[in-house]
């Protein structure tokens, strides 16, 4: 899905099945505004990508 920039959000499938995302690391920014019961650990960051990069990865993801 990426456009070839260095510095695009991206999303694609890896090899064993899991699905990796670039996109702008807001972690520090949203961490305390969190939905109740949502938390992001010590080793996870939360990333935003754009909307329209998720519907255009829609047609290769499969429906189960």
């Amino acid at each position: 899905m990426t456009s070839g920039s260095e510095s695009c959000p991206d999303i694609w499938e890896m090899d064993n099945g899991d699905v990796a995302v670039i996109g702008r690391d807001v972690t520090a920014l949203v961490a305390e505004r969190l939905p109740e019961g949502v938390s992001v650990g010590a080793d996870e960051r939360l990333v935003i990508i754009p909307r329209s990069l998720l519907v255009a990865a829609k047609p290769d993801m499969p429906d189960a």
